[in-house]
């Protein structure tokens, strides 16, 4: 029996995650934190009988504990604290935005395997998030549909026999747009996506294809290569999700139709491959696959986060924090979609750059970031 804890319970991994889990009785659900729903955490507390439960608003914890008849953990360390309660095989972190930071350190520290949902751990503390792996001897499972795919076409390859990795992007709902095309976009049109059904940041972000941007910086920490040996390359149907480019001149593809289901069971059963209920792709069926380059001058986000990874330090925790807050300033109706890049850029511009040594050094350079966009908006720089 392998023991899950589930982080972000109520987001749409953290769903999913539960709808895997309840179709294997291998898995079993020891422990749930989310942000504030109270519905969502406690319908998914009686489902699962999880042991160990967290809330971070104190005021929705209080709420779902008088629910539920028990505790629920709340709090800046509740996340913490319920890893170290719960004591679990997997940890699964689909917690939005740098808030999972901490959690992913935690996990690995203490040797847990980490199946990784979040992508600031890695774009902010990547080197933080490996030297822990490596001290406390946890493995990094990743969950992004992307950089499972990628996992499970390198395999056991050598390094030295590979060339690239290629990472797929749909191209979000806006592919094929002129720059001026997106200056009127509106909060509804940058939710349509028309392939994954996602969360509103991570939607925005794939609109941008700053979602892109933070898989390449991903990419690097997780398969150790440098910048210019990850691709990326623009493929609207979603079928093939990434490729390992070998040395001589075969292209590995993992394909399948969207569903998260498939790289979330991967990574909470691993080493194992169990049955999901995916819609396979039929060869009986006519399809086409369409690749091209991404447009780089358009969509400027990816190529202000590939540039922040070459920077290294503490320049990528600049480039997702800003960018958080600038999605959220667009989500509220504050500012126009094509700000979100300009805003991104100028706190690249402005907050200098330190060695990425430790967590502090992430939340000074989270807040500096946070602080600077927030002053740009007030201004009406935007």
């Amino acid at each position: 029996m392998k023991r899950i804890a589930i982080l972000g319970a109520t987001g749409s991994i953290g769903t999913q995650a539960l709808e895997v889990a309840a179709a294997h009785d291998d898995l079993q659900v020891v422990a749930l934190a989310a942000g504030s729903d109270v519905d969502g955490l406690v319908a998914a507390a009686r489902a699962t009988d999880a042991e160990v439960l967290a809330l971070a608003d104190p005021a929705a914890a209080e709420r779902a504990a008088a629910e539920l008849g028990r505790p629920v953990l709340s709090g800046p360390n509740a996340l913490v604290e319920l890893i170290d309660a719960s004591g679990p095989d997997v940890v699964l972190n689909a917690v939005v935005g740098a808030a999972g930071l901490e959690a992913s350190l935690a996990t690995l520290e203490r040797g847990y395997d980490l199946a990784l949902a979040n992508k600031e751990s890695l774009v902010a503390g990547g080197d933080l998030v490996l030297a822990a792996a490596r001290a406390g001897g946890g493995r990094i499972l990743p969950v992004d549909s992307e950089h499972s795919a990628l996992q499970q076409c390198l395999g056991d390859t050598p390094r030295e026999q590979l060339t690239s990795l290629v990472i797929t992007a749909s191209g979000g709902p806006f592919r094929g747009r002129t720059r001026a095309g997106l200056a009127e976009i509106t909060v509804e049109q940058a939710l349509a996506h028309p392939t994954w059904a996602m969360g509103a940041k991570i939607t925005v972000d794939s609109a941008t294809l700053m979602n892109k941007g933070l898989e390449v910086i991903e990419a690097h920490m997780l398969f150790d290569l440098p910048y210019s040996q990850i691709e990326v390359v623009v493929h609207p149907q979603s079928i093939v999700h990434g490729m390992a480019r070998l040395r001589d001149g075969a292209l590995i593809a993992h394909l399948g139709h969207p569903d998260m289901r498939v790289p979330i069971s991967y990574a909470l059963t691993y080493p194992r491959r169990e049955a999901v209920p995916a819609r396979p792709l039929e060869w009986s069926e006519a399809f086409s696959l369409d690749f091209q380059p991404p447009d780089l001058e358009t969509f400027g986000c990816l190529r202000l986060a590939i540039e922040a990874g070459e920077a290294g330090g503490t320049a990528p925790a600049v480039l997702n924090a800003a960018n958080e807050i600038a999605v959220a300033a667009f989500l509220a109706g504050a500012i126009g979609f094509l700000a979100i890049e300009e805003l991104v850029a100028d706190a690249l511009d402005h907050v200098a750059v330190q060695p990425l040594d430790s967590l502090a050094a992430v939340v000074a350079a989270d807040a500096a970031a946070r602080a600077r966009v927030e002053v740009r908006i007030g201004e009406g720089a935007a």
